[in-house]
């Protein structure tokens, strides 16, 4: 068998959960830790299935907890490592990544949306936004992909390893269960192919030599002393999570030149949008729509671009505010009527998002 899992270009058509583990191997991902919820449990079925193939581990954990841990422990040892959760497991992933976020640690998370509060439902929403931007007790230094079907789910799972290992902040790739489940067509690559150098993990503990003489010291600490401490700690993580803001947003903008209807929705929901530009277009509407594809940091003045020439705002969200939140913050202080579609735990169509533009008008 080829040490390669992936060579050139292949046409395939797979789940969401077969394209991610696909891609942390093409990614050259040494283990992946995880406990089991729906809808990612396939992540784990096929990275177990393939991963032996190929060189590579699985360790199952006995809850999430211990998964979010284990991966700070095998990235700290000098593995490039990740897990997948969802829903309660997010919740329970958010004390190792706040430890993540405080030492430096770059690690990798797949978020597969599911229902919410609590156990909900197993099958699909976008309610997992607000907990994968600014979850836990820190102060949200983390990168978050906000991924709209196969495609992206392949490009930034990929990608998430080289901004986590380069900027060492934890990275989310935050998908949803439709996206988990449904198969669709995509390209799957070999990074190397196509020139995208995947950054090699090193170790931060057990390094040869003597730290301060052979080598420089690392100071791997999530506990501080006094206020003073903790403060200047902070205020140096908050520096180079802002030096490194310009190189990691990432957006996309659809007909906004001449928008007076501005349509803003991430993920799969931002699919439905594209899809109800043309029939209002054909219909003499000018519409346009602005998809952030980072959550966290958010285009916030990419955002006021796209919107300076609109008449009014719509979002549209599985969710019943919590994108609302970050596109309200990034135009604060624009005087623009913002109306919302939010369905929290429900699929939004093209149709659906005509009908109130036309509606409204």
């Amino acid at each position: 068998m080829s040490d390669k899992p992936v060579q050139g270009e292949k046409r395939v058509f797979m789940t969401g959960n077969e394209v991610v583990a696909w891609a942390a191997l093409a990614a050259e991902v040494d283990i992946m830790y995880g406990y089991p919820i729906t809808p990612q449990n396939e992540i784990m079925h096929y990275w177990t299935r393939m991963a032996p193939k190929f060189g590579r581990k699985f360790l199952q954990t006995e809850d999430e907890i211990s998964a979010g841990f284990t991966t700070v422990g095998g990235v700290m040892a000098g593995k490039k490592a990740f897990s997948a959760t969802a829903g309660p497991g997010n919740t329970l992933f958010q004390e190792p990544m706040s430890m993540a976020e405080m030492m430096r640690i770059p690690t990798v998370v797949v978020i597969q949306q599911r229902g919410g509060p609590s156990t909900a439902t197993v099958i699909y929403s976008q309610q997992e936004v607000t907990m994968t931007t600014f979850g836990g007790n820190g102060e949200g230094f983390r990168v978050v992909y906000s991924t709209a079907g196969h495609q992206d789910l392949y490009d930034y799972t990929i990608k998430s390893f080289n901004t986590a290992w380069k900027y060492r902040f934890p990275t989310f790739v935050l998908a949803d269960g439709y996206q988990a489940k449904m198969r669709e067509p995509l390209t799957i690559y070999d990074p190397a192919e196509k020139g995208i150098e995947m950054v090699k993990p090193e170790p931060f503990v057990g390094r040869p030599g003597m730290p301060g003489v052979d080598r420089p010291t690392q100071y791997l600490r999530n506990t501080y002393n006094t206020e003073v401490e903790l403060y200047d700690a902070v205020m140096d993580i908050a520096k180079d999570y802002e030096a490194a803001m310009e190189d990691l947003m990432e957006w996309e903008n659809f007909m906004t030149d001449d928008a007076e209807t501005l349509i803003v929705a991430h993920g799969v929901v931002s699919r439905a949008a594209q899809g109800a530009l043309p029939e209002l277009r054909d219909a003499g509407i000018k519409v346009g729509h602005f998809r952030p594809i980072t959550l966290r940091p958010f285009a916030n003045e990419e955002l006021r671009k796209a919107a300076k020439n609109a008449k009014k705002i719509l979002v549209v969200e599985s969710a019943y505010g919590q994108f609302l939140k970050l596109v309200k913050e990034a135009l604060y202080g624009m005087d623009l009527p913002i109306e919302t579609i939010l369905r929290p735990g429900v699929g939004i169509t093209s149709e659906e998002i005509v009908a109130r533009i036309k509606e409204g008008r």
